[in-house]
C-alpha cells in the first residue's frame, strides 16, 4: 500500500471525524494567536520607559506574561493532537490489517497533523494581529502600561508563534503515531480500548531530568555559589519573585510529566467511596478513568493547569509579599509610614505639612536610576547598564536599622553613597571607593562609598543622599514614601492633606499599595494563560464526549438509561476534576515550601520564619470554575447524543 493510496483515507478520515479534528484546531489557532499577541506586546515594550523608575520592568513584566502563555498553549496542544492521535488507534489497526505499513501510518497521521496545524496557524496569525491591541488596552486599564502604549505591528513575533506551534503539533502527534505503527495488527485491535504503558521510557527520562534541573535551579538559588554573584539576576533579592515563577512553571510541568505514574493511584484512591455506593455507575466511571488513562490524563491535563497555576503563582505571590512586609517592619526605626492619598507620589506642599509638624524629623524616599556605576577608571569593575537606587531625603540612620557590615550610615551625606553588601561583593568594591556612574538625565556623576548595609526589599541595594543628586532630579520624580521619627513625649502626628499616615507596626500588609500592584502585575501575567486554560477545558471535554458515543450506545443497549449514562459522565467529569486538584495542591505544596526555603536563606535570614500556607481561596474559585466547565461540557453534548437510537450508533461505521 503506498503513500498515495493513503490520501482517499486521509480525506475520509477528515470528513468523518472532523470533530476531533476540529477539537485540535480550536486549541491551536487560539494558542497561535495567544504566542503572536504577546510576543507583540514584548516587542513593542523594548525601550519602553516607566514613569515611576521604581515600578517593576514593563518589559520583564510583559515577557512573563508571554512566557507563561505560551508554556500553557504549549501545553495544552501538544497534549491535545497526542490525545486525537491516540483516540484513533482502532482505526489505525484496521489499515495495519489491510495492509499498511507502521512508517505509511505514522506519515498519515503526521500529514493530518500537519494540515491542521497549517490551516489553524493562517487562521491564528490574523486573530492574534487583532487581539494584540485590545490586550493592550486592558493592560493600560489595569496601569501596568503608560497611557499613550500601543502595539507595532510586526512579523517576527507571528512567524515565532506558528513555527513554534506547529512543531509542537507534529511533536505531539509523531509521537502517538510511533506507538500506533509499532503494534501488530490483532494487538492493536484487542487492545484499542485499553490503554498499557503511558509511562515511556522517554517520558521517565524527561520528567526525572525535569526533576533533577528544577533541584539545581533551587540549590543555585538559594545558596548563590561564588561565581554566580556577579549576576545581578541571581544575586539580587528583589529577582527572587520572578524566579518563583519559574521554579512554579517547573514544577508544574514536572507534576504533568509524571501524571501516568500519579493519575492512577489518585483515580483509585478518589474513587474507593463509590465502590460500596449501589448501582454500577460509580464503578463504571472509575473503571473507564484506569483503563481510558490517556484520555483521563489529557481531560485532566487543562483543569490541572488552571487550578496548579493559580495555586502556585498566587500562593509565592502572597508569600513574598508577607516576607516584604515583615522584613520591611524589622527594617524600620521610623514611628510611622506616609503614603500618598489618592495618587503615585506624594506632592511638594504635603512633603512641606509633613516636615512642620512639631516635633517630628522626616525621611523621603523616591527612586531614580544610575548608569553604568562603576568604581575608579574600570568601566568592568562595576554594574553595566542601569541600576535603580533609593534617594534618601534625611537622616538614614534614625530612619532604618540596617545592619552595617562596614562603614557608618551617619556618613550618608554630600557626595556619598551607601551599597548593599553583596553589591560591594559582586564588584568588589569597598568602604572608601569613588564611584562613577552617569545619572538619569545623562550628567557624569562621582560619589564616595560610605557604608556597606543590608538593604530590605523596600529599598534599592544603592543608597543616595538627596543633596547628592537634587540638582539632576528637575521635575520629579517627586518622593513615593515618607517616614517619620517622633522625639519622646511628642504626640502622634497629625492628619495631613494628601497623606495617609500609618504605624509602622501595621505598615505593608495584603492591602497596601505595592501588594495591589502586585496583584495587578499577576494578574496581567496569568490571565491570558488561564482564559487560554478554561476555554482548553471545554474543548478537551468536547473531544472526549465525542469520542465516546458508540460507548454510550453499547451501554444503553446492554440496559443503561439515559439518566445512568448521564451519570456515569458526571461522575466522570468530577473524578477528573478532583483529580486535577489533587495534582495541584501536591504542585502548589511544593512550589510554597520552595519559596519558604528561598526567603529563609535570602529574605528573613536572621528573622521569623513565615508559615507554610495555601491561598485556598484562589484555588476554590479556579477548581470550582474548572469543575462547572467540565460538567457543561460534557454533559451537554452526552445529552445531545443520547437523542439519536442507540443500535443506530453502534451500527455506525468507524
Amino acid at each position: 500500500m503506498g503513500i498515495t493510496l493513503l490520501l482517499p483515507v486521509a480525506a475520509a478520515t477528515l470528513r468523518k471525524r472532523w470533530p476531533a479534528f476540529a477539537g485540535s484546531f480550536v486549541p491551536l489557532t487560539l494558542g497561535v494567536a495567544l504566542i503572536a499577541a504577546t510576543g507583540l506586546l514584548v516587542s513593542t515594550s523594548a525601550g519602553l520607559q516607566n514613569d515611576d523608575p521604581s515600578a517593576p520592568s514593563l518589559k520583564k513584566l510583559l515577557t512573563l506574561m508571554a512566557g507563561m502563555s505560551g508554556f500553557v498553549s504549549v501545553f495544552v496542544v501538544a497534549s491535545t493532537f497526542a490525545f486525537a492521535a491516540a483516540g484513533r488507534r482502532r482505526e489505525t489497526a484496521l489499515l495495519r490489517t489491510v495492509g499498511a505499513t507502521p512508517r505509511q501510518i505514522r506519515m498519515l497521521v503526521l500529514g493530518e497533523a500537519v494540515v491542521v496545524a497549517l490551516a489553524a496557524s493562517l487562521c491564528g496569525a490574523p486573530l492574534g494581529l487583532a487581539v494584540a491591541p485590545r490586550f493592550a488596552r486592558s493592560l493600560v486599564a489595569l496601569g501596568v502600561v503608560p497611557e499613550d502604549f500601543s502595539v507595532r505591528i510586526s512579523a517576527g513575533p507571528v512567524l515565532v508563534a506558528v513555527a513554534v506551534e506547529v512543531a509542537v503539533a507534529v511533536v505531539g502527534s509523531y509521537a502517538a503515531a510511533r506507538r500506533a505503527g509499532r503494534v501488530r495488527p490483532m494487538e492493536a485491535l484487542g487492545d484499542a480500548a485499553v490503554d498499557r504503558r503511558v509511562m515511556t521510557t522517554g517520558r521517565w527520562l524527561w520528567a526525572v531530568g525535569h526533576l533533577l534541573v528544577l533541584s539545581t535551579v533551587l540549590v543555585l538559588l538559594t545558596t548563590v555559589p561564588t561565581g554566580t554573584d556577579r549576576d545581578p539576576q541571581l544575586r539580587d533579592p528583589q529577582n527572587l519573585p520572578v524566579w518563583a515563577l519559574l521554579i512554579d512553571v517547573m514544577a508544574v510541568m514536572a507534576v504533568a510529566l509524571f501524571a501516568p505514574v500519579l493519575v492512577p493511584a489518585l483515580a483509585r484512591v478518589l474513587t474507593l467511596p463509590l465502590l460500596p455506593a449501589p448501582g454500577a455507575v460509580g464503578l463504571l466511571a472509575r473503571q473507564n478513568a484506569l483503563t481510558a488513562l490517556r484520555r483521563t490524563i489529557s481531560t485532566a491535563t487543562p483543569m490541572f493547569l488552571v487550578i496548579g497555576l493559580t495555586g502556585t503563582v498566587v500562593g509565592s505571590t502572597l508569600t513574598f509579599g508577607d516576607a516584604r512586609t515583615v522584613q520591611s517592619r524589622e527594617a524600620l526605626r521610623a514611628g510611622y509610614v506616609v503614603a500618598p492619598d489618592g495618587g503615585p507620589v506624594l506632592t511638594p506642599d504635603t512633603v512641606e505639612r509633613l516636615r512642620a509638624l512639631p516635633g517630628v524629623s522626616t525621611t523621603t524616599t523616591r527612586t531614580t536610576w544610575l548608569n553604568a556605576l562603576t568604581a575608579g577608571s574600570d568601566s568592568g569593575a562595576g554594574a553595566p547598564g542601569a541600576i535603580a537606587a533609593t534617594v534618601v531625603d534625611g537622616n538614614a540612620r534614625a530612619t532604618w536599622e540596617l545592619p552595617v557590615e562596614a562603614g557608618s550610615l551617619e556618613a550618608l551625606r554630600g557626595s556619598s553613597v551607601a551599597v548593599s553588601g553583596s553589591l560591594a561583593r559582586a564588584n568588589g568594591w569597598q568602604v572608601g571607593d569613588r564611584l562613577h556612574a552617569a545619572l538619569d538625565d545623562g550628567s557624569p556623576f562621582t560619589v564616595e562609598v560610605v557604608a556597606l548595609v543590608r538593604t530590605p526589599l523596600s529599598l534599592a541595594e544603592v543608597l543616595l543622599p538627596y543633596e547628592a543628586v537634587s540638582g539632576h532630579l528637575g521635575a520629579g520624580p517627586d518622593p513615593t514614601a515618607a517616614f517619620l521619627t517622633t522625639t519622646a513625649g511628642n504626640p502622634a502626628p497629625t492628619a495631613v492633606p494628601g497623606a495617609v499616615i500609618t504605624a509602622a507596626t501595621a505598615w505593608g500588609g495584603r492591602d497596601d499599595a505595592r501588594s495591589r500592584s502586585d496583584t495587578i502585575a499577576m494578574t496581567a501575567v496569568l490571565g491570558p494563560a488561564l482564559l487560554y486554560a478554561l476555554i482548553a477545558i471545554v474543548n478537551t471535554m468536547l473531544m472526549s464526549t465525542g469520542d465516546r458515543l458508540r460507548d454510550f450506545a453499547v451501554l444503553r443497549l446492554t440496559g443503561a438509561n439515559d439518566r445512568q449514562v448521564l451519570s456515569m459522565v458526571g461522575v466522570e467529569a468530577l473524578l477528573t476534576a478532583a483529580t486535577a486538584a489533587a495534582l495541584a495542591l501536591l504542585v502548589t505544596t511544593g512550589t510554597q515550601a520552595a519559596t519558604l526555603m528561598l526567603i529563609g536563606n535570602r529574605i528573613l535570614e536572621s528573622g521569623p520564619g513565615l508559615p507554610l500556607t495555601l491561598p485556598w481561596t484562589a484555588i476554590g474559585a479556579a477548581a470550582t470554575v474548572a469543575l462547572a466547565l467540565a460538567l457543561a461540557s460534557s454533559l451537554v453534548p452526552a445529552r445531545i447524543a443520547l437523542r439519536a437510537r442507540a443500535l443506530d450508533v453502534a451500527a455506525a461505521r468507524e
